[in-house]
């Protein structure tokens, strides 16, 4: 936070929430001079501050003294909103006693649960899509929570909204998927749990590539072994290269083998006719590109060089 004060006694109310200072905060509320409610000049307010710092204790004073439980900031963002980021599932469960809403949005589209969702805050999750959160929210990009947790590779988090019904297959406005996703980062946990929950193994971006193209650009070794097991396409895609284009390209050795283990054809030109044996002789001349990767494969595949 970066509090914007507006009088000493407000400072005072502030830093005791933030520093979970029970006795002070009970002292400056119970005075009269300064409201429960007392805010900065973004809408910050008391309660938001206490519940981001995870004090229990402050947040039920506060709650108790009348404070707005789902008073939004200038970003959009309320107490629940910050506990839930935080991980505070203890100040989660209190805030909802006492009448909390899990349909507030931030500027950007951002809900208690997206945020959960991004930070792996799984414990928080559960209590609240028990309390009727929204598994279909979406950021103003279109991420859901399920996307967003796979981005950040929550295994745990992402298996708790499909069992709430979240969409696997539901991408992003640019036509990014979850799976997608998952698979460029690298989180090949979490992309096995994706296909076994039906994720689309070939669904592809707005620029033409899928989850195994950019596994085999990124040299994802796991998360290729993941995407072969479910038969993925492995011919030309909508961008016109293949997935074997893309791990020689990378000048990754072992992903070549994974896809050529898997029946990739060596021989097949891209959309502009520029076959494996021409990539062999340009890559070549890149520095980051193994030299044993070809002589390699010559001896273990007997392909004509």
């Amino acid at each position: 936070f970066t509090l914007q004060k507006e009088t000493p006694l407000a400072n005072a109310v502030f830093w005791a929430a933030r520093k979970g200072n029970l006795a002070l905060l009970q002292l400056l509320l119970n005075s009269g001079r300064v409201d429960a409610d007392c805010r900065d000049s973004y809408g910050t307010t008391a309660l938001m501050v206490a519940s981001y710092s995870g004090h229990y204790d402050c947040v039920k004073e506060l709650i108790m003294q009348g404070a707005d439980i789902n008073y939004q900031r200038e970003t959009g963002s309320t107490a629940l909103f910050f506990a839930s980021q935080q991980g505070h599932h203890d100040i989660v469960k209190l805030l909802f006693e006492f009448g909390a809403s899990t349909e507030f949005q931030t500027k950007d589209g951002g809900t208690a649960l997206t945020v959960a969702s991004q930070y792996g805050r799984s414990k928080v999750v559960d209590i609240l899509l028990k309390n009727g959160a929204n598994v279909h929210d979406q950021l103003n990009d279109g991420a859901t929570s399920l996307f967003l947790a796979a981005q950040e590779g929550h295994v745990t988090v992402i298996r708790q909204l499909l069992s709430s019904g979240a969409k696997v297959n539901q991408p992003r406005e640019d036509g990014t998927a979850p799976l997608w996703m998952a698979a460029q980062l690298g989180h090949s946990e979490v992309v096995k749990v994706l296909l076994l929950r039906g994720a689309d193994r070939d669904a592809d971006r707005q620029d033409g590539t899928t989850a195994l193209f950019k596994a085999a650009l990124k040299g994802h070794h796991s998360v290729i072994e993941e995407l072969l097991k479910f038969s993925p396409s492995l011919g030309l895609l909508k961008n016109g290269s293949t997935v074997l284009h893309a791990a020689v390209l990378s000048g990754n050795l072992q992903a070549v083998l994974l896809l050529l283990g898997a029946n990739a054809d060596p021989m097949l030109p891209n959309k502009v006719n520029i076959d494996y044996m021409d990539l062999k002789d340009r890559m070549r001349k890149k520095k980051h590109l193994n030299r044993l990767l070809f002589s390699y494969i010559l001896h273990t595949f007997y392909l004509p060089f």
